[in-house]
């Protein structure tokens, strides 16, 4: 459980460093970290177990911005054991604020983390490497920190997309503090594919149809800039374009709230100035493949360690991946589950198959 001592005070003053560079942009984006504040505020109104809300200061002074749930309905006896917690990792772009239909049913008997990674949401914006390997080990350095500032033995490691690479990096690094490793679509395990070219040498990229000049548009902008620069570049039109662009998150939504607060919360997540995307686009070749595919790493995991991916049977993100994964591993505590009228956002696309895979991981650790 929590260390008291060690963590710092919730802040009523939730801005976090800015850059110089950036200062004058306030004027021209209609966004904040007030603003990100009183949109996620909104969201975590509908928790209905207690709820602790704060900021977790490491090491170096960069703060993650840190949930923990947990069940004040459950009373368990002094003598046993507490259960092990769940920590749950975002992905690329992503907060907190996405787990909003996960945390109860996950929270009922056993206490829940949740925590914006470094460089998103309303955690620190640092500066990340230009370097791979180095922005991969800044992100999991601060994982480490944050695990070590909340006092956490052990936990069950979730994360999705983006951060389900980070949580297998993380993994791999410190195997004796992760109980069971679930990975939900998680993103850079494949290696960018190849084929044979006329020499019969395997160096060519694996060519697609052309996408049309609007794809072709925005993976100029993607190559040239950070990944959400065309967010920030937009300006006040900025949060229609998300409407615009990314509609399914109200969707996903809806019966929670009528509105267009999750797709402002996204906004707001991403129109604050960049960091955690620097560290992904470092990561990143181009197109989304990863630099350092994860595949080529997972053989590092001990075969103790149990691993559970998820994936969505709609979901973009090949789940070949995750039969790779398993043979890698000799099948060793390896198991690849789809979850049926599911996309990437598993979790909030079928939250209540999503919950119950998850609760029985969660009950197969203790």
């Amino acid at each position: 459980m929590d260390n008291p001592a060690t963590i710092a005070p919730v802040q009523s003053d939730c801005e976090t460093e800015t850059s110089s560079a950036w200062s004058w942009w306030p004027s021209w984006r209609p966004t904040s970290m007030s603003l990100l504040k009183t949109t996620e505020s909104k969201i975590l109104a509908c928790i209905q177990n207690d709820l602790w809300a704060r900021f977790v200061t490491l090491q170096n002074q960069y703060r993650i911005w840190t949930l923990t749930i947990t069940n004040k309905a459950v009373r368990k006896p002094v003598e046993q054991a507490p259960k092990t917690p769940l920590v749950m990792v975002h992905g690329f772009g992503g907060g907190v604020g996405l787990w909003i239909r996960n945390l109860d049913a996950l929270s009922r008997s056993r206490p829940v983390y949740a925590f914006d990674l470094l460089g998103f949401g309303r955690s620190s914006r640092p500066p990340f490497p230009s370097d791979a390997t180095k922005a991969e080990e800044q992100f999991v350095d601060s994982i480490e920190q944050w695990r070590q500032s909340v006092g956490l033995e052990n936990m069950i490691l979730l994360g999705h997309s983006l951060g389900g690479y980070l949580a297998t990096s993380y993994a791999i690094q410190y195997p004796s503090r992760v109980s069971h490793l679930i990975l939900v679509d998680p993103w850079g395990f494949p290696e960018r594919p190849k084929v044979q070219n006329q020499q019969g040498q395997g160096t060519d990229v694996v060519k697609r149809p052309s996408p049309p000049r609007w794809v072709k548009a925005i993976l100029a902008v993607v190559t040239l800039f950070n990944p959400l620069a065309v967010i920030r570049a937009a300006g006040p039109l900025g949060p229609g374009l998300v409407n615009r662009f990314r509609p399914d998150f109200k969707r996903k939504f809806e019966d929670l709230f009528d509105d267009d607060t999750m797709t402002q919360y996204i906004y707001h997540c991403n129109a604050q100035t960049p960091s955690g995307e620097v560290g992904f686009r470092a990561m990143t070749e181009s197109l989304g493949w990863a630099k350092r595919p994860m595949l080529d790493r997972v053989h590092q995991l001990p075969a103790s360690m149990p691993v559970t991916l998820l994936y969505g049977a709609q979901s973009w993100v090949d789940s070949s991946s995750g039969d790779r994964m398993a043979q890698i591993r000799n099948h060793s505590n390896t198991r690849v589950l789809l979850i049926n009228e599911a996309s990437h956002h598993v979790y909030a696309d079928q939250p209540g198959e999503f919950n119950r895979v998850v609760e029985n991981i969660c009950k197969s650790v203790n």
